[in-house]
This record gives C-alpha cells, structure tokens and sequence, in this order.
C-alpha cells in the first residue's frame, strides 16, 4: 500500500497552511497513496509555545474544521489522518486526531492521552488528557494505532495498541530543538526520538510512521525565541529498518510502501514470549 507523510511548516496563517496542506494531499493522492498523514496540530502555529488564554479560541472550529477534511478525503479518495484542537465544553479542550476513511466518513479519533509540560511545549495549560483509551482505527488500509507526539515515547501506548490489534502505528508529531542548544544536545535528542519509535516498531513487530513539522516558529510573546521544528519524519519497518526519512529543513511529501509484518512476527516471536505472569506492577506509579 502506497503511503504518503506530509512534512510541513506553518505558512503565516491557517488559511494559507491549510491551502498547502490540501495542495500536497492531492498530488500524493494522484500519485497513488492510500494513506495519508499530516503532522500534528497541522492547521495552524504552534500555539503551545505559550501560555495565553486567547489560544482557546482556536478551537471554536473544530466540527467545522473535521467537516472540511471530511471533504478532502473523500474528494482525493484517501484514507486521511488529521491532528485538530477540539473544543468539547467551555474549559474542556484536547488535543485530537481525527483519522476520515476514503469515502469521507469519520474512521475514528484518538484524544492525546500524554500531556507535556516543557518550556516552549506548554501542552497541559491547554488540553486535558484524553478518555477515549488505546483503541486502533478500523479503516480500509487497516487498523491504525494512532498516538500523538509525546505518547510516542511511551512504549506502553503502543504495546496496547498492537495488543489490541493494530496493523502499525503512527504518531502526527509537532516536536522540535532550540537554537540557542548545543549542537551535541541536539543530536542526542533527535536520535533519541528516532530510536525510541523504532524500537516501538521491533518490539511490536509493526511498521511506525512519524509525521513532524519543519520551520521554526517564533514566541510573540517573546518569553523564549522560538522553536525550530526539526522534521526527520520517517517510516519504519517491522525491524525498525527505514522506508523513508525527510531531511531536517524541507516541505515535502514522504513515499513509501506499507506492508502488514506478519512474516517479521514469525521470525521473532516476542508476543509469544512475553510473560504475562511476571509484569506486576505496570499499572503503578512507581514501586516503593
């Protein structure tokens, strides 16, 4: 199955982001991608660069929004993954993906179950961890174990996930360094980030897609300078072995083929294996 990732920056305001976004959805669509996934938050800035009330407002669109990828899908044809602010009451908001099915119709969505609360990624300030669990997406291309950005360093979100039966897993991420860092910090992070997904991919035995956003994003509040968001989206396989890998710099579309690993499962049989008698303890905080 032909996949595609949409690497993206923020174009200066949501209408124009979501012009290039459409624009880039249906050039992978006619050249025959099946499955389409945007970064997260994808719509607009970053806004969790800081702490503002005025911020919440964004959300106001969120059914409208969901109506208009509802109609890029089903007008491209493709199974689309989307990363929307959801406003669910006054003072309720999350951070939600919406995965629409090829005909239009609303797949599924996963509400952001793991919140970060760093300088420059103010995420608890505005979204409440999500209640709708680790359930894949049955779609036409397969079941997605969706997760978002800081849930992908968590390997007991996608271990449900493919216990539960997801055929891979894909993370619509907005993460990124600081120029002030030394160029050694910034490599260790970003190597971080990369391993930990692919060992996601081999301990499950299922391919892994990561969508990031590029371009840096400046603070107008000016409490920090802003976030340089480093791209490096990539697809692996069921052995953690790259099918596609963006730069750190360029808008593009990211092509790769996607297959169900079935035969890697086979070959190293961890579920088989595990000891399900012997992970007391899992379920807590932490053991005194």
């Amino acid at each position: 199955m032909k996949t595609a990732i949409i690497q993206q920056a923020f174009h200066d305001t949501k209408n124009e982001t979501v012009k290039q976004s459409v624009l880039r959805i249906k050039e992978a669509a006619k050249n025959g991608a099946k499955l389409i996934v945007l970064s997260e938050l994808h719509q607009d800035r970053y806004f969790c660069i800081n702490e503002n009330t005025d911020n919440f407002a964004l959300a106001e669109s969120f059914h409208e929004d969901v109506r208009f990828w509802s109609g890029v899908a089903k007008e491209n044809g493709v199974v689309l993954v989307t990363s929307l602010f959801e406003k669910r009451a006054e003072g309720l908001y999350h951070n939600t993906a919406v995965v629409f099915e090829n005909n239009g119709e609303i797949a599924g969505r996963y509400r952001k179950m793991h919140i970060p609360d760093d300088p420059g990624f103010y995420e608890k300030f505005y979204f409440t961890p999500g209640d709708l669990g680790f359930n894949p997406i049955k779609t036409s291309v397969g079941n997605i174990g969706l997760l978002v950005c800081w849930d992908q360093w968590y390997p007991e979100a996608a271990r449900i996930m493919a216990l539960k039966g997801a055929d891979f897993l894909v993370y619509p991420t907005a993460i990124g360094w600081f120029d002030e860092d030394e160029a050694d910090e910034k490599k260790r992070q970003l190597e971080a980030w990369i391993t930990i997904q692919r060992s996601h991919a081999i301990a499950n035995g299922l391919p892994v897609i990561s969508a990031n956003r590029v371009g840096k994003e400046s603070d107008d509040k000016g409490v920090i300078d802003g976030i340089r968001f480093w791209g490096n989206s990539f697809a692996a396989g069921a052995q953690g072995e790259f099918l596609a890998h963006a730069d750190e710099k360029e808008e593009c579309i990211l092509y790769f083929d996607l297959k169900k690993s079935g035969e890697v499962r086979r070959i190293w049989p961890f579920f088989r294996d595990r000891r399900i008698d012997a992970y007391e303890g899992l379920d807590k905080r932490f053991i005194d």
